[in-house]
């Protein structure tokens, strides 16, 4: 049996029922968990509930009802252990305009209790593996949106919390930057954290990624690794893609007056 499916999750997600209004919910009872040395992709259209279930596994919104545990607590049970087990990378960065990029890493490194002299080490692999090294000392005005990104994904990666939770991770960046992050990313699982991608990049999760959740409506429609997920869409041919599977299990879940949606909403 794999080591991963021993241990308990790092993420465990279990019937959670949440959104914006009480009366209306947008998640309809999903269950998800990511375990140590694993990344798990959550994809669905715009507005399926994936920027909602991240919402409520940060703590943002309060769960209507359903459980969602980090390194084993709640929120409730341990505000500070849960928070401190995971970092997160928004879609749109969110930077100190006036905080270096090299300052925004010390920050970080200072905030989670990492030494300085280790902080430094993995700064300076961060920024020579997504091509920022002549960016550390600049300041965020002065930044494109794509290394505004590298710098919310160094940040992050530089800390190596049990849970990583990212957002479109790939969009703004260049093709060698994609794959450097790819690279980072199986690094940080062998180390042995929890990763959660949300990414409408299927071909990259395909790539790299152990498990997929596919959200439709708020529901789960679909879970399991990438040629799993293809099983159950029923796209068994070797020409068959994770998209098309994608596509087809969107495709089964709508009412047949709605077919005609864009897949990529």
């Amino acid at each position: 049996m794999d080591h991963r499916e021993q241990a308990a999750p790092v993420l465990q997600v279990s019937d959670l029922v949440g959104g914006y209004s009480a009366q209306k919910p947008v998640l309809h009872g999903i269950s998800l968990e990511v375990r140590a040395g694993e990344i798990v992709g959550l994809i669905g259209l715009n507005g399926a509930g994936k920027s909602t279930a991240i919402r409520h596994i940060l703590g943002l919104m309060t769960p209507r009802s359903g459980e969602i545990k980090i390194a084993g607590v709640t929120l409730a049970q341990d505000v500070e252990r849960y928070r401190q087990s995971s970092a997160y990378v928004p879609e749109q960065p969110v930077l100190f305009p006036h905080l270096t990029v090299r300052e925004h890493l010390r920050f970080m490194a200072t905030a989670y209790g990492i030494g300085r002299e280790e902080a430094n080490r993995r700064a300076d692999t961060l920024a020579k593996m997504f091509r920022m090294t002549e960016a550390l000392d600049a300041m965020p005005d002065t930044l494109s949106k794509g290394m505004k990104q590298k710098t919310m994904l160094m940040c992050a990666l530089l800390v190596r919390p049990p849970l990583l939770i990212i957002d479109e991770p790939l969009l703004g960046l260049d093709p060698l930057a994609i794959r450097g992050l790819l690279d980072t990313l199986d690094e940080v699982r062998r180390g042995g954290s929890a990763i959660l991608v949300s990414s409408h990049i299927l071909s990259a999760l395909e790539r790299s990624a152990d498990r997929l959740v596919v959200l439709h409506r708020g529901r789960v429609i679909a879970q399991g690794s990438p040629q799993e997920v293809k099983r159950q869409a029923g796209c068994t041919q070797p020409a068959h893609t994770l998209d098309d599977a994608f596509e087809a299990l969107v495709m089964h879940a709508e009412p047949d007056g709605e077919r005609g949606a864009s897949f990529r909403g």
